[in-house]
C-alpha cells in the first residue's frame, strides 16, 4: 500500500498534470539527484585528498550544487514535501540562476593554460559576480524578475558565446597555435552540447521558440565532461606528487651520502654531531677536515632558504670546503677560499658558516666565522658558558669581503657547542625564540653527560619548549666537542 499523504500527492498531481508531464518531473528529480550527489562527491573528494588539494573540484561541487539545487526548486512534487510559500521557490530560484555561473566561470579559469585566456574567464568571473550583485539586489528591491530575467538570458547566452569562441579561437586561429591537453577535447566537447541546449532553454526564456525545457540533458552531459576534467586533474596532481615525493627522497639519500657518516676520533677529542632537516632536503651542512690525528678541521655552514635550492648549494659548498684542506689550519683562509668559490655562482642565497680548528697539541682552538651565530664555549672550571664571536661578512656576496680569526684556549673538561641558528629560533606557541641564553643554561647544567647525550638532551628541550604540536621552521644542526 503507497503511503497515504504520497496517494494524496499523486493524486493531486494527476488532476493538475498529465502522465507525461508527471515522466517529466520524476526524470527532472532524478537528473538533479545525479548532479547533486557528483557534487557531493568532488566536495569530499577535495576534503579528503589533503595532499593534492584541487580547488577546481570546489567550483565543480558550487556549480553542480546550484544546478541540482534550482532544478529541484522547479519542480512542483519536490516543492510539496516542503509547507513553504511559492514565493520562496521564486526567489531560491532567482538567486541561483544569478550565482551559478559564477563558480563555472572560475572553473574554466583554473582548468586553461593560456595566460590570456584565463585574464579573459576572470574578467567574465568579476563581470558575473557584479551581474549577480545587481540581480539579487534588484529583486530585493522590486524590479520585475521578469524583466530581470530577459536580461539573465541574455547574459548566460553572451557568457557561453565568448567563452567557447575564446577557447575555439586559441585552440585553432593563434598563432603560434596552442598546445591543449586531451582532456581540455573533452571539455569543449561537453561545453558545446550544453551551449546548444542552454540557447534552446534561453529562446524559450525570451519567448522567440515554443516547447519543452530540456535543458538539463545537455547540463548532464556537461556535468560530465567537467567531472572527468577535475577527476583527470586531481589524479593527475596525485601521480606528480608521489612522482616529486621520489625524486626528493632519491634527493635527500644523496645530500645524507653527502655529508659525514661518522665524526672522526682524535686522542684527548670526544664530539658528537646532530643533524635534523626541517624538509626532505636542507641548507644545513657540516664536515672536516682531518689533518692528522692531534689536528682537525670542523665546518658548519647554513644556506639561507630551504629545500632543494639549499640543498645544492650545500653540496657546492661540500665540494668548495674539499678543496681548503691545505689551508686547514687557517680558519679565515679557509672562509676566504669558500667566499671566493662560491661568489657568483646565485643571486638570491647567501651562506651563514663557523670554522673551528682544533690543535690538541697546543689545547688550543683556532676560529672564524662569516655572519654565523657565535660559538659556544663552556669551561667546566669556571662552570659557566660564553659566546665568542668572530665573524665576517656572508659567505657569496661579496668577493672581497676580509676573515680573521682568534685564538682560544682549551683546558681539560671544556666543551664547545656549534650549531646554526636552527636550535635557537626554534618558537613555541606564543611565538617567543627558544634563544641562545637556554642554549647557555644548558651547557651549564650539563657538564657530566658525554656529547651524544648532551646532543639528544639539547634537541628534546627544544623540541619541548617548542611544544608537541608546533612545526619545526629551520634545519637545525649542531656540534658537541669535549676535550
Amino acid at each position: 500500500m503507497p503511503h497515504p499523504f504520497l496517494s494524496a500527492l499523486l493524486f493531486q498531481g494527476a488532476a493538475q498534470f498529465s502522465r507525461s508531464a508527471l515522466r517529466w518531473q520524476f526524470a527532472y528529480i532524478a537528473a538533479a539527484i545525479t548532479i547533486l550527489t557528483v557534487a557531493l562527491a568532488a566536495i569530499a573528494l577535495f576534503f579528503f585528498r589533503r595532499r593534492t588539494r584541487d580547488v577546481t573540484l570546489i567550483y565543480f561541487g558550487v556549480f553542480c550544487t546550484l544546478y541540482g539545487v534550482r532544478l529541484l526548486s522547479h519542480q512542483w512534487f519536490f516543492r510539496e514535501l516542503f509547507a513553504l510559500p511559492e514565493m520562496f521557490w521564486v526567489y531560491v530560484d532567482w538567486v541561483v540562476t544569478c550565482t551559478i555561473l559564477l563558480p563555472c566561470a572560475l572553473f574554466l579559469s583554473q582548468i586553461v593554460i593560456d595566460q590570456r585566456l584565463r585574464k579573459l574567464l576572470l574578467g567574465l568571473s568579476a563581470a558575473q559576480a557584479v551581474f549577480a550583485l545587481f540581480g539579487i539586489l534588484g529583486a530585493a528591491f522590486g524590479l520585475s524578475l521578469d524583466k530581470l530575467g530577459v536580461v539573465n538570458n541574455i547574459d548566460v547566452l553572451a557568457f557561453f558565446a565568448v567563452a567557447i569562441l575564446a577557447l575555439v579561437y586559441r585552440r585553432w586561429w593563434s598563432t603560434p597555435r596552442t598546445v591543449v591537453p586531451a582532456e581540455v577535447h573533452v571539455f569543449v566537447a561537453g561545453s558545446f552540447v550544453n551551449f546548444l541546449f542552454v540557447v534552446h532553454a534561453n529562446l524559450l526564456g525570451l519567448r522567440i521558440i515554443s516547447g519543452h525545457n530540456v535543458e538539463f540533458i545537455g547540463f548532464l552531459v556537461f556535468v560530465a565532461s567537467l567531472g572527468y576534467v577535475a577527476a583527470y586533474r586531481t589524479f593527475a596532481n596525485e601521480e606528480r606528487l608521489v612522482s616529486i615525493n621520489k625524486e626528493l627522497e632519491i634527493a635527500r639519500s644523496i645530500q645524507s651520502s653527502t655529508l659525514p657518516q661518522t665524526v672522526p676520533t682524535l686522542l684527548g677529542l670526544a664530539m658528537a654531531a646532530r643533524y635534523v632537516p626541517m624538509s626532505a632536503v636542507a641548507g644545513d651542512f657540516y664536515d672536516f677536515l682531518a689533518v692528522d690525528d692531534r689536528h682537525l678541521g670542523i665546518l658548519v655552514a647554513d644556506v639561507t632558504g630551504h629545500g632543494v635550492p639549499a640543498a645544492l648549494i650545500a653540496s657546492m659548498l661540500k665540494v668548495a670546503f674539499a678543496g681548503q684542506a691545505a689551508h686547514a689550519h687557517d680558519p679565515a683562509r679557509v672562509l676566504t677560499g669558500l667566499n671566493q668559490a662560491l661568489c657568483g655562482k646565485f643571486e638570491d642565497h647567501f651562506v651563514t658558516a663557523a670554522y673551528l680548528f682544533v690543535d690538541l697539541e697546543k689545547n688550543s682552538l683556532r676560529y672564524s666565522a662569516a655572519a654565523h651565530p657565535p660559538l659556544l664555549l663552556a669551561s667546566r672550571q669556571a662552570r659557566q658558558a660564553r659566546e665568542i664571536q668572530e665573524n665576517g661578512l656572508m659567505l657569496g656576496m661579496y668577493p672581497e669581503a676580509p676573515y680573521t680569526s682568534v685564538d682560544i684556549p682549551i683546558a681539560p673538561g671544556d666543551r664547545v657547542l656549534l650549531y646554526t641558528d636552527g636550535v635557537f629560533e626554534a618558537k613555541n606557541t606564543a611565538q617567543e625564540e627558544f634563544g641562545k641564553a637556554r642554549c647557555k643554561d644548558f651547557l651549564e647544567i650539563q657538564f657530566d653527560i658525554p656529547p651524544a647525550a648532551f646532543a639528544d638532551g639539547l634537541l628534546n628541550r627544544v623540541a619541548t619548549f617548542s611544544g608537541p604540536n608546533s612545526a619545526q621552521e629551520d634545519d637545525m644542526t649542531l656540534l658537541v666537542l669535549d676535550f
